[in-house]
């Protein structure tokens, strides 16, 4: 297909934009489209979308406008306030006609930017508020020029007192009345955890996931009273566009199981009933022969300070066939991994059910999944139904190359900074992107699915260290069995030495590399980033006496460095054993003593020079991507086909989603 150039006005912004076709090949694809503070924005091409019929793009498009009509939800979740920002900051780029060459008017928009990246006025990632460069007084003459004066407003953005962190990790204090999130308002930490215990019967066997889609809210009486995300109650006008388009999904989906469990999605959505959404998870999992496939709801309760509550997320897709079969020779052995564990054998399930993985080119973002996406999911996240459905894991495999794209369009990298010698960076560079995509699979395919609770032990009994102990957990699974010759043998690895890539990267980045994404003095707070730093710094403390892991020092410089691949697979058993019966039994005081004492403290010396050395390479630590439009083509008052639309202006798609999905 020839390379299509078109002009497209978005949002009254005008940019180039690419149609799709096999672009890739001849080199004018740029993947890094835009940089800024510690961010840096990239664009995914979507790969097979012209082997996909008509019917099948219809229901994509369908499907991703339902998804992008989720938007003002997790804006509103993450903090109260964050849409009235957002607004003032839209105003201003589309309204403002004064100097926008100067460094305050410069400083002004990076400042928009970092807040449309987090969705909000904090950090994506650290959940710390960051602040506008320009000067305060600036800033309030730019909204007194568009009509928005609001002092109240203006404070709140600068003011480091007010709302600090999106999720306050001070156990000291009360996490939930300090923390940012909307997910309560005028409740204390014991006043909510009594609200949901006296809703629990342990002897239920299929647990409802309560407060998943609420708020929790004090009123003027002193009654404690849960406002619920549905139609007609809190979020109400996104939930009715998102199922107006769910419904002309599901008018063209694959199969009558997808019309099913859409049609359930729906009524959950009009009702708020979690055992609506049970039914629509069980059947979603079930749902194996379709080739789009797509996440939409509440899902992950990681920026809950109680691991309860969950925000928004979306996320289409369709399946890649033929990057599909290492995913699917995990999953087909499923068995066999749960079997050889080495868990107690009492936390190992006795039949896996309706493991199915695949591999994925995504083809819209949106909600907690934009800009910022996952590069592997696994889900759903209920346990009961795990244990008696079985999940769906998948590997993004177009997000996963637009990284490594975008990192080879940059001259300077990680790998020749941090890693010790010439020998270790080849062998990296020969076996890295294999074993980080096969530890991807086994985290997301198996870790997750692994093991059991035991009878009457509480999904919630790890309370707020609850996700940062699952993804240790999944990420020991994988890491344990990356250097199983049953890899070899399946054919999936070549060789019984590959896996040693991974192991010295990820040890590499958990102990150290990592904390170039946090500013110098501030503690560990994501789950993601505590749980490799768990991993690495136990696996580095237990291992010392027989040097597993060496900590060396050339030229002043600090380097982490496995010594003996062997003895660390070794540690990476017993901890998962111990994380397994932490997570089986509900063991609360030893999950929190993990976490507390190897996951969220940094070494100050190792922060200072970790972040000098990674600012001298001039990369960005965090990145995310804007998204490619699918745009109807109509043909004789007829749509023949929907075409994607690659576009390179991260500020445009901004101020053209807060137009015309903005609901709230």
């Amino acid at each position: 297909m020839k390379r299509i150039v078109k002009m497209l006005t978005i949002s009254g912004l005008t940019a180039a934009m690419i149609s799709c076709g096999k672009k890739a090949e001849d080199g004018n694809f740029r993947y890094l489209v835009d940089e800024f503070a510690d961010l840096k924005i990239m664009r995914y091409q979507v790969p097979g979308w012209d082997e996909l019929t008509l019917q099948q793009k219809e229901y994509v498009y369908h499907l991703s406008e339902a998804a992008k009509y989720g938007r003002d939800i997790i804006w509103m979740q993450n903090c109260r306030y964050n849409l009235d920002v957002r607004k003032v900051l839209e105003d201003i780029l589309e309204n403002y006609d004064g100097d926008r060459a100067c460094e305050e008017f410069k400083a002004f928009e990076t400042y928009a930017k970092r807040v449309f990246f987090s969705n909000g006025i904090h950090h994506h990632y650290a959940e710390d508020k960051f602040f506008p460069e320009c000067s305060q007084e600036y800033f309030a003459s730019l909204m007194s020029s568009v009509g928005k004066e609001d002092a109240e407003l203006l404070d709140l953005i600068y003011n480091p007192l007010i709302y600090p962190q999106r999720k306050s990790t001070d156990k000291s204090g009360d996490i939930v009345m300090e923390s940012a999130v909307n997910f309560y308002e005028g409740v204390t930490k014991a006043e909510v955890e009594k609200f949901y215990a006296d809703m629990v019967d342990p002897a239920d066997k299929t647990p409802v996931s309560y407060g998943l889609n609420s708020k929790v809210v004090k009123g003027s009486d002193g009654v404690i009273r849960e406002e619920v995300y549905r139609i007609g109650g809190l979020y109400g006008p996104a939930l009715e566009k998102i199922c107006s388009e769910l419904e002309k999904a599901a008018a063209v989906a694959e199969n009558q199981t997808q019309k099913d469990y859409i049609a359930d999605l729906i009524d959950y959505y009009r009702t708020g009933d979690l055992r609506l959404w049970d039914s629509y998870n069980i059947k979603w999992v079930k749902d194996t022969l379709g080739t789009v496939d797509f996440v939409n709801g509440f899902v992950e309760d990681y920026n809950d300070p109680l691991g309860r509550k969950a925000t928004w997320e979306g996320l289409v897709n369709f399946k890649d066939a033929q990057a599909s079969r290492r995913a699917e020779l995990i999953s087909d052995n499923a068995q066999w991994f749960e079997d050889n564990s080495p868990v107690d054998p009492r936390f190992r399930k006795e039949v896996v059910k309706g493991v199915t993985a695949k591999v994925i080119n995504v083809a819209m973002l949106a909600g907690d999944c934009y800009p910022s996406t996952p590069i592997g999911i696994n889900l759903p996240n209920a346990d009961w139904i795990r244990r008696e459905h079985g999940s769906k894991s998948v590997t993004i495999a177009n997000i996963t190359s637009a990284y490594g794209k975008a990192a080879q369009e940059s001259p300077r990298n990680m790998l020749s900074e941090f890693a010790w010698s010439e020998e270790e960076i080849a062998f990296e560079k020969k076996y890295g992107d294999l074993t980080n995509d096969l530890h991807t699979d086994l985290h997301e395919c198996l870790g997750h699915g692994s093991g059991q609770l035991l009878p009457g032990t509480s999904p919630n009994a790890l309370g707020e260290y609850s996700s940062t102990l699952e993804e240790t957990r999944a990420d020991l699974f994988g890491l344990y069995y990356l250097a199983d010759p049953k890899l070899v043998e399946l054919g999936i690895l070549p060789d019984g030495e590959a896996y040693k890539a991974q192991y010295s990267s990820y040890i590499r980045n958990g102990i150290f590399t990592q904390f170039t994404r946090i500013e110098l003095g501030k503690k560990n707070t994501e789950a993601h980033m505590q749980n490799r730093k768990l991993i690495a710094d136990w696996c580095y403390d237990k291992g010392l006496a027989d040097n597993v892991i060496e900590k060396k020092v050339r030229d002043g410089k600090t380097y982490f460095v496995v010594n003996d691949h062997e003895a660390l697979r070794g540690l990476f058993a017993e901890l998962l054993a111990e994380i397994q019966r932490i997570k089986s039994e509900g063991d609360f005081e030893a999950g929190k003593a993990l976490v507390e004492k190897y996951a969220v403290n940094i070494d100050p010396e190792l922060h200072k020079e970790v972040k000098e050395r990674y600012e001298a390479l001039g990369l960005r630590p965090y990145g995310g991507f804007i998204n490619p439009e699918i745009v109807p083509v109509e043909k004789n008052g007829e749509i023949v086909d929907y075409e994607i639309v690659y576009n390179d202006d991260y500020l445009g798609q901004m101020l053209h989603y807060g137009r015309k999905y903005a609901t709230l």
